[in-house]
């Protein structure tokens, strides 16, 4: 499929600057461009390549005022980043829609399906499962007893969802996603071993939420663990049972947030952060990668660090910490220095 630079800047609603004629057939990178292709400049470290680069046309800022010569046409939007993502969200939807029901699945004979459904084959259904319209489920997917999935949302290949569950519409879960296995309850015992405590609560997952490939979602102890309306996880994220995670938030790969705790709304969390159980944190709350949160935060905090911390305090403690080998042979010198005025 190929789109003329003037037709793909009428679409972003930006001016065309150089060749409108000039055919497009794909997207690259501006350091990896190719003939024929569509590019984009957003990061300011990468403008040294929009003079090289061999993409034909370039998405950049209205204001961005050129250097030197370009072999290339330029479409100037107001956001270069916002205008490719809405050119790739609808390059997406060219793609051919699947439907039908493949062979081998199981749906119980107490489910009930909406219309315009995808079933991969070996995906399975079970009892009392509710399923709404347009859903799709990729090959391997087991939905359990009572589970209900609301209109359009995508479970990958692979996806496990335990009984019970509620899943909203417009969600996308990606392959190795589980949503709904057992909290991580157990009592000590006076004779030894551990006694499980049974998980008898449910996940709910409510609309517009994305969770990324082998993220695991506990289901609670009693009443839910609930995932709000716009939250994006992304891949290996572990959220425990009776956490609440607020809406639109979004967290980064490999963070955990341990049973019982609560995070606002519209917060930001880096990658391996890890939340302990039973605190909370306010609504647009920063936590910078490899944080270890163990105190409440208020909102509109920025945080880093292990133990977290204001992160204008930790830039502080770090520019000390950087210092500190001078200052032990400081501290050593002057230990010399006073032994030998004492002497």
């Amino acid at each position: 499929m190929e789109f003329k630079a003037s037709d793909i800047a009428m679409i972003l609603k930006g001016t065309v600057e150089g060749d409108g004629e000039v055919m497009l057939h794909n997207i690259s990178k501006i350091d990896q461009g190719v003939p024929g292709t569509l590019t984009f400049l957003s990061n300011p470290a990468y403008t040294k390549y929009i003079y090289n680069t061999l993409a034909s046309a370039v998405i950049v800022s209205r204001d961005f005022a050129p250097e030197g010569t370009l072999d290339c046409t330029l479409i100037r939007v107001d956001d270069p980043y916002t205008a490719l993502a809405e050119l790739l969200n609808m390059y997406q939807q060219f793609k051919p829609v699947k439907k039908g029901i493949e062979q081998p699945s199981f749906v119980s004979a107490s489910a009930k399906m909406g219309i315009d459904i995808y079933l991969g084959a070996f995906a399975y259904v079970s009892d009392q499962a509710v399923i709404g319209n347009n859903v799709k489920i990729y090959p391997q997917v087991y939905i359990g007893d009572n589970v209900v999935v609301g209109d359009n949302t995508i479970l990958y290949a692979g996806v496990k969802i335990y009984a019970d569950c509620k899943i909203g519409t417009d969600c996308i879960i990606h392959s190795g996603a589980v949503i709904g296995a057992d909290g991580f309850g157990f009592a000590p015992s006076a004779e030894g071993p551990f006694t499980k405590i049974a998980q008898v609560g449910n996940v709910i997952v409510e609309d517009f939420v994305e969770i990324g490939a082998n993220t695991a979602i506990d289901r609670a102890t009693m009443g839910s663990t609930i995932v709000h309306r716009g939250v994006k996880l992304d891949n290996l994220i572990q959220i425990a049972h009776n956490a609440d995670i607020g809406e639109n938030t979004v967290i980064a790969g490999q963070s955990g947030v341990a049973g019982s705790s609560k995070v606002g709304k519209n917060c930001m969390i880096g990658a391996q952060v890890g939340v302990s159980g039973h605190i909370a944190l306010g609504d647009n709350v920063k936590i910078g990668g490899q944080a270890g949160v163990m105190t409440n935060i208020p909102d509109n905090s920025t945080m880093i660090g292990s133990p977290v911390q204001d992160h204008k305090d930790f830039m502080r403690c770090m520019a000390i910490f950087r210092r500190l080998p001078q200052m032990s042979g400081d501290i050593s010198d002057l230990k010399k220095f006073v032994k030998k005025m004492e002497q």
